[in-house]
């Protein structure tokens, strides 16, 4: 399974673009208390147009139970709400080439975690315990533990509505939302005679460390919580049962990703994710190396195999099919894996994986589409959408003249580094960096400064916003306009 995180502000948006290019699925994560807000609705519009299966995780569940302090049934109607306004903004922009993407916790596409804290558990996690104690199947339960679903431990049966008994409660509550109050209250209140008891029950207390018992309050709590509900294990549980692998989802992808005919050998390749095939790969962003100006070239293959030393044809997003611009040919120096923050030399990589590579980064400005040397039919990749323009520009010059030229490098490097940033030199001779939001720009011009000009100090303007005008429509009467030597 490869990770990608991307940044969930508003201004970096460009960065999602380009991680969601490269990769099938998407963990959106909701705020359970704040709900869905403007910016996963634009996240989710990005990923449903690029043909990204989502799953859903509500988070910042630990708000619910020490800050809020809900009873179980204002908790289960807040994340019931949430997971109906996800799914609202599934059905909008859905494609029907992927059939239902709607997400539900019965059928565990849904997660409940607490990323501070590092727990989370999906409805199976809780199924697998209760299977056991009541000897039904693991399906059934599931499905009893989601929804109108009333368990009255007094008479030991399930209803479908609430029966006027006070023992009667709903099977998410008291199956799900107590325990973990429960627990989370008697080590918060360190009541270890009442806790210790508890978790040997669950099969918790022997994976504790002698000094994790040790422990008071808060610490005690979390170091709890991870290990008898581990957030790993919910959410790659999550991820590798119900997000498609490269072969699947490239069979619905294709019509969004190639831009040639949809029946060619190179369509065919992507759509089959074949590792014999021709090499299709897209580079959606450059990576700075620790070697100061070399990037590596971060991307995905869609078809075939690339290796070290192999020739490719790099088509940048201005080529035309059967035009010499913007296209050159050119031997891959090393291929890395990233892991993390190191990289993995590797030989070869097929289709279906990320990869980076080293030695393309002068021919590459931002993104491009790699085929082998002798493809000259095969078509580009589709440029990716961006979700906002760079409207936000600063002029930027050196404070010491005598930098000029490490500016005008650094912008060169910057322009490349980032997605949707745009370096340009107006008629004044002024450098213009131009970038999505205030927030964005701050960070393009720390990184000028610190990364790519070794800390020679500029001077910034003031922003400017660009005014557009643009006709509209057509006037509903002739005007005349005389010339400024009225003549004409």
């Amino acid at each position: 399974v490869i990770l990608i995180d991307s940044p969930g502000h508003v201004d970096f948006s460009s960065e999602v673009t380009a991680a969601l290019r490269i990769t099938d699925g998407a963990l959106v994560v909701v705020d359970c208390v704040e709900g869905v807000c403007v910016q996963t609705e634009t996240v989710l519009r990005q990923a449903l147009g690029e043909r990204i299966r989502p799953v859903l995780t509500v988070n910042k569940m630990d708000r619910c139970f020490l800050e809020l302090m809900l009873d179980p049934e204002e908790a289960y109607t807040t994340y019931l709400r949430v997971i109906e306004n996800a799914n609202v903004l599934m059905a909008t922009y859905q494609d029907e080439a992927m059939g239902d993407l709607q997400v539900y916790p019965d059928k565990c596409t849904v997660s409940f975690s607490a990323g501070l804290h590092g727990w989370a558990f999906t409805l199976s996690t809780f199924a697998k315990m209760y299977a056991a104690k009541f000897g039904v199947a693991e399906e059934k339960m599931i499905k009893k533990l989601w929804g109108d679903n009333f368990f009255d431990p007094a008479t030991k049966k399930w209803t479908t509505s609430a029966t006027d008994s006070a023992t009667c409660k709903r099977g998410f509550n008291q199956f799900c939302y107590e325990p973990i109050k429960q627990v989370i209250n008697l080590a918060m209140n360190d009541n270890k005679e009442k806790l210790f008891p508890m978790l040997e029950k669950l099969g918790v207390l022997s994976k504790l460390k002698a000094d994790d018992k040790e422990l008071m309050g808060k610490p005690l709590m979390k170091r709890v919580m991870q290990t008898w509900l581990p957030a790993s294990v919910a959410l790659l549980e999550m991820i590798v049962y119900y997000l498609p692998s490269p072969a699947k989802a490239q069979t619905y992808r294709v019509d969004t990703l190639y831009e040639g005919p949809l029946d060619d050998p190179y369509a065919t390749a992507v759509r089959n994710c074949d590792p014999e095939g021709p090499l299709m790969m897209y580079v959606s962003k450059m990576i700075p190396t620790a070697d100061s100006g070399r990037f590596f070239a971060f991307g995905r293959v869609f078809s075939g195999k690339i290796a070290t030393g192999s020739k490719v044809r790099i088509m940048g997003p201005n080529y035309v099919p059967g035009e010499k611009k913007d296209l050159f040919t050119k031997a891959v120096q090393r291929t890395v894996l990233c892991m993390g923050r190191k990289q993995e030399a590797v030989e070869d990589v097929p289709c279906g994986n990320t990869v980076a590579l080293v030695g393309l980064d002068q021919f590459i400005a931002k993104t491009a589409t790699l085929t082998g040397a002798d493809n000259a039919d095969a078509h580009p990749m589709k440029a990716m959408k961006f979700s906002v323009s760079p409207v936000v520009r600063v002029a930027v010059e050196p404070k010491v003249a005598s930098d000029l030229p490490k500016l005008v490098e650094g912008l060169k490097r910057l322009s490349r580094s980032d997605p949707m940033v745009q370096c340009q030199i107006e008629e004044t001779g002024e450098h213009i960096v131009a970038g999505a939001g205030e927030l964005h720009l701050e960070i393009c011009l720390k990184d000028l400064q610190d990364d790519f000009m070794g800390g020679a100090e500029i001077k910034v303007s003031e922003p400017v916003v660009s005014f557009r005008e643009t006709v509209s429509g057509t006037s509903d009467h002739v005007v005349m306009s005389k010339s400024p030597n009225k003549h004409n």
